[in-house]
C-alpha cells in the first residue's frame, strides 16, 4: 500500500477538475491510502527565487504560509498526482506556486516515485496540453520519477460538464492501476 497525495489546482470546489481527480483517488483507494491537497484550502505564495532555503536550518523558506504542511504530506507520499485546469496553456497560478516552492533541498527528503496528470481544458486545440505535458516529463526526467500515466480532458468549460465524461472512468481506472 502506498500513499498517493494528489494536489488538485482549481480554486473552484465542485468543478471538474475536482471531480477528475476524485475519479482517479476513488480507483486508488482500493489499494493505497489517498489524500487529496486541494489549492483553496491553503494560502501559498510564490518562490521568490531568492535560495536562501539553501543555507537555512532545515532548508526551511523564510515565507511562512501553508506550504510547511504541504511539505509534510508529501514527505510521506511514494505517489504524486498533479491536476490542474488549464488557464492560458499552464496549470493554475495557485498550483504553480506550490510546484515552484518545491525548488528547496527538502524535496531529497521525499519519497516520491511516481507522478500522474490530470488535465482539465475548456479548448479542444490539439496542442492544448503540450506546454504542460512538456515541463512534467523535465520533471520526472530530472527527479528521475516514473510516469504513472494521464488524464487529458479536453472540451470541458461549464461547472460539471465532465460529469458524464468517459475520461471519469479513465481516472478511476488510472487511480486503480497504481501497484
Amino acid at each position: 500500500m502506498s500513499r498517493i497525495v494528489i494536489l488538485t489546482g482549481s480554486m473552484r470546489r465542485g468543478g471538474n477538475t475536482e471531480l477528475l481527480a476524485q475519479a482517479f483517488a476513488d480507483g486508488a483507494r482500493r489499494n493505497h491510502e489517498v489524500e487529496i491537497l486541494s489549492v483553496a484550502d491553503y494560502h501559498v505564495n510564490p518562490c521568490v527565487g531568492c535560495n536562501s532555503c539553501f543555507k537555512r536550518e532545515g532548508h526551511a523558506c523564510f515565507q511562512q504560509d501553508d506550504m510547511t504542511r504541504i511539505y509534510e504530506k508529501l514527505r510521506q507520499a511514494e505517489v504524486l498526482v498533479i491536476a490542474s485546469p488549464i488557464y492560458f496553456y499552464g496549470i493554475s497560478a495557485q498550483l504553480k506556486a506550490i510546484v515552484d516552492r518545491l525548488h528547496t533541498p527538502m524535496r531529497d527528503e521525499f519519497k516520491i516515485k511516481k507522478m500522474a496528470l490530470l488535465l482539465v481544458g475548456g479548448a479542444v486545440l490539439p496542442e492544448l496540453f503540450d506546454p504542460i505535458k512538456m515541463q512534467y516529463q523535465m520533471v520526472l526526467n530530472f527527479f528521475k520519477l516514473e510516469n504513472a500515466g494521464m488524464v487529458l480532458v479536453r472540451n470541458v468549460k461549464e461547472l460539471g460538464a465532465i460529469k458524464e465524461h468517459p475520461a471519469l472512468q479513465e481516472a478511476y481506472d488510472l487511480g486503480a492501476s497504481i501497484p
